[in-house]
Order: C-alpha cells, then sequence, then structure tokens
C-alpha cells in the first residue's frame, strides 16, 4: 500500500454485510485503511449468494461492488476462541464498523463499551435500520418506503416507485465514513461515549430528502411526484428529441435566456410571464408543452451541442454502458475511486487471509 494514502496504517474492523457498512469500510479502504472483513463461515456475506449475475470465479456482481481492498477472515462468534480473537483484533483495531443486531454481539460477551474504554484510540460505529433502540432490518427497499422516497418518485398520476438503486445504503454508508473521520480527527479528546456513533438507514435517507423535505416544512404541504420534473424549477426535466430522450435543466433567469437563444425560441424569451422562475413555475404546463414541440423537431446530439454553446446544462439520457464506458471501471474491483482513493487489492473469496490472520493478526496486511 503506498504510505502516501492518507489512512495508510489505519486499522479497520469490518463487521458488516450487504451494503451500507460494505460501503463504508470500502470507502475507508480506498483512501489507504487496512480493512479486515469479518464473515461467518460456510456462507459469508449474504450478498455472496445475491446473483446471477456472478463472475467467472463464481463472485457475485453484488458483493465484488462493495468489498474492494479488503481482507476476509471468517470467525464463528458461538466459539470461545473465535470471540477471543475478534475482541483481540478489535482491542487493536482504530476502527470498528458493525451491523449486528441490537445485543447480537453482548449476548457473545463482545460489548462495544468496554472496548471503547479499554482503547483511548478506538472509534465503533454501529450501522442500523432504524435506530440505536430498533431491532427491524434495515433494507433499503423498506427504508425508501418509510423515509418519504417512494412518495416522491415516479409519474404523477402512476405508483409510488423507488430509486433504481439502494439510495438508502448508499446515502447511509458515506455518512458513516464522514462520521468516522470526523471523530478520527479529533478521538484524542473524546469520550468512549463520543466515540460510539450509531448511523441510521431511515435518519440518512429522511435527511437525503433536503429541499423536499424543506418545502413541506415551509408549505405545510405534502409534497407529491412530479416524474422527472423539478417542484421548484421550470423547465428542469426530461424531453423527447426526434430521435432519443434528453434531460435540461435551467438552473437561473440567465440560463432560460440562453436556452430561448440556443432552440432558436426568440418569442419565449420574450414573453413576460417566462421571465422569471416563478413565472415559468406559475405556467409550467403551457410552456413545457411548448418546448417538448419545439424539441421533437431536431436529434437530441444537435439539440444538445446548441445547449452547451450558450452554456445551459443539459445531458443525453444514457445507458448504464455508455455511463461506464466514461470512468475507469473493471469486472473484479468495480469503479475506479478518484484520487486520493486507490484500488489495491480485488474483494476477497470468504477466508482468503483467514490462516494468515489467525497467525499474525494485523500483521497479515504487512506480510501481504
Amino acid at each position: 500500500m503506498p504510505s502516501t494514502a492518507p489512512l495508510a496504517g489505519l486499522r479497520v474492523l469490518d463487521l458488516t454485510r450487504v451494503l451500507a457498512g460494505p460501503f463504508c469500510t470500502m470507502t475507508l479502504g480506498d483512501l489507504g485503511a487496512s480493512v479486515l472483513k469479518v464473515e461467518r463461515p460456510g456462507t459469508g456475506d449474504e450478498t455472496r449468494g445475491w446473483g446471477p449475475p456472478f463472475d467467472a470465479d463464481g463472485e457475485s456482481a453484488y458483493f465484488l461492488s462493495v468489498n474492494r481492498n479488503k481482507l476476509s477472515l471468517a470467525l464463528d462468534l458461538d466459539l470461545p476462541a473465535d470471540r477471543e480473537l475478534l475482541s483481540r483484533l478489535a482491542g487493536e483495531a482504530d476502527v470498528v464498523v458493525e451491523n449486528f443486531r441490537p445485543g447480537t454481539l453482548e449476548r457473545r460477551r463482545i460489548v462495544p463499551a468496554d472496548l471503547l474504554t479499554a482503547s483511548r484510540r478506538l472509534v465503533w460505529c454501529r450501522l442500523t435500520g432504524f435506530g440505536p433502540e430498533g431491532g427491524r432490518p434495515g433494507y433499503d427497499v423498506v427504508v425508501q418506503a418509510e423515509s418519504g422516497w417512494m412518495a416522491i418518485t415516479g409519474e404523477p398520476e402512476g405508483a409510488p416507485m423507488k430509486v433504481g438503486v439502494a439510495l438508502a445504503d448508499v446515502c447511509a454508508g458515506k455518512d458513516a465514513a464522514v462520521a468516522i473521520l470526523a471523530c478520527l480527527a479529533s478521538r484524542a479528546r473524546l469520550t468512549p461515549a463520543d466515540r460510539m456513533l450509531t448511523i441510521s438507514l431511515a435518519h440518512s435517507a429522511t435527511a437525503g430528502l433536503v429541499n423536499v423535505a424543506q418545502n413541506a416544512l415551509v408549505t405545510g404541504r405534502e409534497p407529491g411526484r412530479w416524474g422527472n420534473a423539478h417542484p421548484n424549477l421550470v423547465p428542469y426535466q426530461l424531453f423527447h428529441a426526434a430521435d432519443r430522450p434528453f434531460v435540461l435543466a435551467v438552473g437561473n433567469d440567465a440560463q432560460w435566456l440562453a436556452c430561448c437563444q440556443a432552440v432558436e425560441r426568440p418569442d419565449l424569451a420574450g414573453d413576460p410571464r417566462y421571465l422569471r422562475n416563478a413565472g415559468r413555475v406559475e405556467h409550467r404546463a403551457e410552456l413545457v408543452a411548448t418546448l417538448a414541440e419545439t424539441f421533437r423537431a431536431r436529434a437530441a446530439a444537435d439539440w444538445l451541442q446548441r445547449l452547451e454553446q450558450g452554456g445551459v446544462p443539459a445531458g443525453i439520457v444514457r445507458k448504464v454502458s455508455e455511463a461506464l464506458a466514461d470512468v475507469r471501471a473493471d469486472a473484479k474491483t468495480g469503479i475506479a475511486p478518484l484520487t486520493p482513493g486507490s484500488v489495491r487489492l480485488p474483494p476477497p473469496r470468504l477466508d482468503q487471509h483467514g490462516p494468515l490472520v489467525r497467525e499474525l493478526g494485523w500483521g497479515a496486511f504487512d506480510a501481504l
């Protein structure tokens, strides 16, 4: 591992599975941390079986997406020797991340509060579905439903719809990584209680409503579904060109005038109803209908060239394969992180490093 990596030398014990926790620990691993993933014997992280698709080595694409830059150790926490090893590894770690149901570790005499008291450098992060007191499993689609996301996603007259990515998990994983890094920056002056972090998928998702939540708080009205449109901005939505759909995102009044010039509609620029965004929102239906008719006359690439020259945000609706062509991506290690992150290790096979870790503990990273 490059010694210049920001988190080089930091020890992270990963007791998580599925998505939010593994995404968090992979983020720390990308930044140089030594991440040791502990899994149950035999089956490991359940996402190892979440397929197809599986790669040529039998690993699921889902597991591969969030588990690079880690070693794997299988432990049976019902065995005293394995519990002792886990406690020793945790006591020597800088960070422990886990998403066990409440009481799971404590019933096995692995008590986070005791480990935090014994180690002044340890930061412990617990990911939950619905908060520290709840024992409900925190699956993304349930959280999307209960956080309000599904109520605002989908066509206005259609059914509630989830986001196409498990975004509640991703938000919670990022929140966990940010909270851990903040604690690491000041842990010398934090109490053991301060170094015990709890991240809730439900809270991360609800906080992720941002401007939609604020709309509700300010107006007292229930936000609705807008499909591919925006509740506060017009035109800011999907349109269909002659050949394929594209998105136009006019974010201010200057961009609106530039848009009118780019699409050769000076009549719209001169219409006093549309000069300010508030007027465009008020007259949304007629303006959108007029633009929709205009955009059907030419190919999307033609419109995008004109809009880009005018400094107006717009983009073609691309397939995933088209988007992946713009980034460094690999079938084994996923989408490479940007600097200062790096890919050093492929996702591990179950217990791939078990013998080495049992012999050397955290020294296994130095032996690789």
